[in-house]
């Protein structure tokens, strides 16, 4: 492992290793208005969700590392705190990008860009139309970390009021994630998309105890072939296999063609862990 003391780097050779790091990030694109009321569009990567009670959502335009001058969202959000925040899909990430661009203070992105400006229900900024969510949201609170080169300005917001296409919905009302397709922002020019083979589910262990890693017998948890993720699906599962179901899987053909050789039957277990046949793929290590 390479050991690396932050303060022996740049700003530039810091936000490489913090940006290719942490990563993906959503992106806020956050429609303010300055004190004369025009418009000002602008995406952000440092960006979360932090609590639903109260609804707590911030993001940072940090100063600019280079000249250590401040963003005209953050300046717009000192003299008028209300923010429109539009999640950023696929379908518009080029629009984004653009509107991304460091035009001079009081020219409109929403024009420079081509999105849509809508008006908003309860806030002056508007929103974005291209977007299929919108949280309308006022600033409670602006947090300037050190006022240093690059340094994070965190503007906390609360959602005063939601805007949610339903076309991005599944059947029982839920966001379906294929469908809202939204992008994360990586380092360099890398992005990242929540839709096709970029996604895949870990389940919660939230409503379930696992037994753990450390209950696999021991040649399970040494496997050369098994992957810690594979041993973190084996140590999700609630239980050992029973004893008739060990006995069942030796009768299984993958067993019989694996019984003497055991990177086959390692292979054909991470196979079954794969398709998501957990407890058969136990079961056949155990057998």
């Amino acid at each position: 492992m390479i050991e690396i003391d932050p303060h022996s780097l740049s700003n530039q050779e810091l936000t490489k290793i913090i940006q290719n790091g942490v990563a993906p990030r959503p992106i806020a694109l956050a429609s303010t208005v300055d004190e004369f009321g025009n418009p000002n569009l602008s995406p952000f990567s440092f960006y979360n969700a932090f609590g639903v009670n109260p609804t707590t959502l911030i993001f940072s335009p940090s100063r600019r590392g280079r000249d250590n001058t401040t963003k005209h969202t953050l300046e717009n959000l000192k003299v008028h705190a209300e923010v429109v925040i539009n999640a950023v899909t696929y379908s518009m990430v080029q629009q984004v990008s653009l509107a991304s661009t460091e035009y001079a203070k009081g020219v409109n992105e929403f024009v420079k860009s081509g999105l849509t400006p809508l008006e908003s229900k309860l806030v002056t900024p508007f929103r974005v139309k291209e977007s299929p969510l919108h949280f309308e949201c006022k600033v409670r609170e602006i947090i300037e970390t050190s006022g240093k080169a690059g340094s994070a300005n965190l503007v906390i917001c609360e959602i005063l009021f939601v805007h949610l296409d339903e076309n991005v919905l599944d059947n029982q009302g839920d966001i379906d994630i294929d469908k809202i397709d939204l992008v994360g922002r990586m380092g360099s020019n890398y992005y990242v998309r929540t839709s096709g083979n970029a996604k895949f589910i870990v389940p919660k262990p939230l409503l379930k105890m696992g037994i753990g890693v450390d209950s696999l017998p021991e040649h399970i948890r040494l496997s050369r072939y098994l992957t810690g993720n594979d041993l973190g699906q084996l140590g999700n599962l609630e239980k050992l296999p029973s004893e008739a179901e060990i006995v069942a899987m030796t009768q299984h053909p993958v067993f019989l063609l694996a019984t003497h050789d055991d990177q086959k039957r390692h292979l054909a277990a991470k196979q079954l862990i794969e398709e998501g046949r957990v407890l058969e793929a136990l079961a056949l290590l155990m057998a």
